[in-house]
């Protein structure tokens, strides 16, 4: 396992040099106890990881918790989780990159806040990659605070017959992947 820093990338291949095509993108997190209005002290923070598709600069496809997978069937978005709350991943993406559609060159990782609450909220967030065997290949830890309601986590992008994922970890104003496609193509 690698631990990735903001801007590192990855190369998604075996040992032996062949490309890896199926993987599961997983974001953990947990909620701090003085998250939600003043005086409640113990809302839960609802956060939602999502995967854009961009092929030549624009949007082609998404998955997040209101449109569960991609049109192509490569992503698929494995379920909701409004708290949290519970041991390992909270939210899981499946990625088969054997299915991406051709034109697609870029897939981005984020995760966001539907209720809106700055993700300085949240403790031990997390983003980790993990293969077809289960075993992580990577993982992108947060450590500061971001201010904003959204982080664009990471981003699978094609490279030959492959694919390589870049870290990314920089905060961004929305509440679902919806609310601002133009805020996210300077990642794609």
């Amino acid at each position: 396992m690698i631990e990735l820093t903001e801007g590192q990338e990855l190369s998604l291949s075996t040992d032996e040099g062949a490309p890896l095509t199926r993987l599961q993108m997983a974001v953990g997190w947990e909620h701090t106890h003085t998250a939600g209005f003043a005086g409640s002290g113990s809302a839960p923070v609802d956060l939602d990881a999502s995967a854009v598709q961009f092929a030549d600069g624009a949007l082609f496809d998404l998955a997040f918790f209101n449109h569960l997978f991609t049109r192509d069937g490569s992503v698929v978005h494995l379920g909701d989780n409004t708290t949290g709350k519970g041991e390992g991943d909270d939210e899981v993406l499946t990625v088969d990159l054997s299915k991406v559609y051709g034109k697609v060159d870029s897939i981005v990782f984020l995760v966001s806040s539907y209720q809106g609450h700055s993700l300085e909220f949240i403790r031990n967030a997390y983003c980790r990659l993990v293969d077809d065997a289960g075993t992580e290949l990577a993982r992108f830890t947060l450590t500061l605070g971001v201010r904003e309601t959204g982080l664009v986590m990471a981003a699978l992008r094609r490279e030959g017959d492959g694919w390589k994922l870049q870290a990314i970890g920089t905060g961004i104003a929305l509440k679902t992947p919806t609310d601002d496609i133009a805020a996210l193509l300077p990642f794609a």
